[in-house]
């Protein structure tokens, strides 16, 4: 049996799905990719046993379906090295030998038995089902995924929180920060939600595409498919029940700025090389100036930086981690942003100066104490 296609292809689809594969597997046939062939089209299959995702590939050539699994530390190595160029795969479903053939030269591998191999299940059709245009998925989870927790003692803390009510919000915290994306235009006839762990939403961030074609999340209580253009995955849930966001978003705002994102980001780079370690940073807002500033009293240095805003309310100091402050700025959208805080002792809420039609960001920082 031989088949035939494109190197780059087939190394580019290996190395996303080759993310779910652990160092140590507790069933070894997982440290291997599967391979099927079936009327002219190639699926690659990893897994991790909680985690699995799905590929496929139009072959140039074929001339027989099989199946079969490779080792895929070894499989990613070889090809990656290859220029592109068109790879015959010949198989010998006897000795299960398998020999590479590229414009220099061949590889011989021996495959192990795909029937080791656990059976990817879809999802019954009848389960809940959402719909989400790709690009719309990838910012709510790229923005989610740094607000997410490493705490074994609250694993739902740890995962990305779906809420689907009469929009869909994609909700993150660690307890010191909190990330909340609203799109508008995705809906669900009943009130659900299900928590997606941090494994496949890293994994699901890698493959989406920042196009406007869509990706169908299918899920019960226990597990989830998500459906891309060119991906499938399917995992189990984070199971448990997720703290009440919306409790704690301050309601009552009164101080508001309007800041320059790109003037706030350079601003704050520079005052927190002479931070101390804790990165404590303080913001002072006054009528059309925000003052920022750091030190680091065992050693004796200090920085302070002065730039413009549009600010409303009474004026006031507040501290905050400066690494996280500037991480949600980063992954914040748009020229200018919003900082609304209610105290110092409160926490400080972050948004765009503007949102779209289709989605909007909330993100919400913790205060550190100051010491004056």
């Amino acid at each position: 049996m031989r088949f035939v296609i494109p190197s780059t292809l087939l190394s580019s689809r290996l190395q996303s799905i080759g993310k779910v594969i652990v160092s140590k597997n507790t069933i070894p046939i997982l440290d291997n990719f599967l391979f099927e062939i079936n009327n002219g089209l190639l699926t690659l299959t990893a897994s991790d046993s909680e985690t699995t995702i799905r590929t496929s590939v139009e072959l140039i050539e074929c001339n027989n379906d099989c199946k079969f699994t490779l080792d895929a530390r070894m499989i990613q190595d070889a090809l990656k090295e290859i220029p592109e160029q068109p790879l015959e795969f010949v198989v010998d479903e006897t000795t299960h030998e398998i020999t590479i053939r590229y414009q220099n030269g061949q590889y011989n591998i021996i495959s192990e038995f795909a029937d080791d191999y656990p059976e990817f299940q879809s999802l019954p059709e009848e389960c809940d089902k959402i719909t989400i245009p790709s690009n719309l998925l990838w910012s709510g989870i790229n923005r989610a995924l740094f607000a997410t927790a490493s705490d074994d003692l609250r694993p739902v803390m740890n995962g990305v929180f779906f809420d689907i009510q009469e929009k869909l919000t994609i909700v993150a915290s660690d307890g010191h920060k909190l990330v909340c994306s609203t799109f508008s235009k995705v809906q669900n006839s009943h009130h659900s939600s299900f928590i997606l762990p941090k494994k496949p939403a890293l994994i699901l961030r890698n493959v989406l595409t920042k196009d406007t074609d869509e990706t169908i999340i299918t899920y019960t209580d226990r597990n989830a498919e998500i459906r891309t253009t060119d991906y499938i995955i399917t995992c189990r849930l984070t199971e448990g029940r997720y703290p009440n966001y919306s409790s704690v978003i301050p309601q009552d705002n009164p101080n508001c700025a309007v800041i320059n994102r790109s003037a706030l980001i350079s601003a704050l780079r520079r005052v927190l090389v002479f931070a101390t370690k804790t990165s404590l940073t303080k913001l002072s807002f006054s009528a059309h100036e925000l003052q920022i500033s750091s030190q680091d009293i065992e050693f004796s240095k200090s920085a302070e930086e002065h730039i413009f805003c549009d600010y409303s309310g009474i004026p006031m100091s507040i501290g905050f981690k400066g690494a996280f402050l500037l991480e949600l700025i980063n992954i914040i959208e748009g020229d200018d942003l919003v900082i609304k805080l209610a105290d110092a002792s409160r926490a400080g809420i972050i948004t765009p100066a503007v949102d779209t039609e289709e989605e909007s960001v909330l993100m919400l920082l913790m205060p550190m104490m100051l010491n004056e």
